[in-house]
């Protein structure tokens, strides 16, 4: 392993190359290995930024915490993607996002080679709460919020509730496959999506629907998730 002299910052920078590193360089030479569809060892990480294990895991906490931080902007940056262009207002706008935003998530070939090394991993950390959930759910949000104001959607839930509910059951048939199905069922999802955004008529069934999608069950399952908290 490189010698490593400390920086002023608590970080610590190689006494070979000169080159700084800490959080942000842990995370972001990790992030490059998912990119390239390389499984992320916190061993061979450790030797790439010429630190020790020790150092590594205080700065990112465990493998899982850096994975889904990594997946966390990632869902951040597929979203930015998404919402490109994405003209009209409302639910038509709102719909049209997240059915770019879930075709494009099934179709990235990092995932997907993430999720044939480690499927069970990686539904533990996209469908239970933790960092990825609440990206998503503090993503659209804005954009809920953002429709309200403008007087293009109208709707008896609190933002965050509703995205909430969202972002759940878009999960539960964006990793169907994952979860026990044959396929991704994003159209059962938009289908599903626009009755909480188009309620008209039906507020008290659709509000209990949404109460069910964002409740935990008793025995700590989700909802159409199959898996535990």
């Amino acid at each position: 392993m490189n010698r490593v002299r400390r920086t002023p910052i608590g970080g610590v920078r190689s006494a070979e190359d000169g080159r700084a590193a800490g959080p942000e360089a842990a995370v972001a030479a990790a992030t490059a290995h998912y990119l390239n569809g390389d499984p992320i060892d916190m061993s061979a990480l450790a030797a790439e930024l010429g630190v020790g294990r020790a150092t590594l895991y205080r700065w990112v906490g465990s493998r899982e915490r850096l994975l889904g931080t990594i997946l966390a902007e990632m869902t951040e940056r597929t979203y930015q993607v998404a919402l490109r262009g994405v003209g009209g207002s409302g639910p038509e706008r709102l719909l049209t996002m997240l059915d770019r935003f879930m075709r494009a998530v099934v179709d990235a070939a990092p995932l997907k080679a993430f999720t044939e090394r480690e499927p069970r991993l990686f539904v533990r950390l996209a469908t239970t709460p933790g960092p990825i959930e609440e990206r998503a759910i503090a993503l659209l949000s804005r954009e809920l919020q953002r429709e309200i104001d403008r007087g293009a959607l109208h709707v008896a839930l609190p933002t965050r509730t509703l995205a909430q509910a969202i972002v759940r059951i878009s999960d539960s048939f964006m990793y169907a496959h994952h979860l026990g199905g044959s396929r991704p069922e994003i159209d059962t999802a938009l289908e599903v999506i626009e009755l909480l955004l188009r309620p008209s008529g039906g507020a008290p069934a659709v509000a209990h629907a949404v109460a069910h999608a964002v409740a935990p069950e008793a025995d700590g399952t989700v909802p159409g998730r199959g898996v535990h908290r």
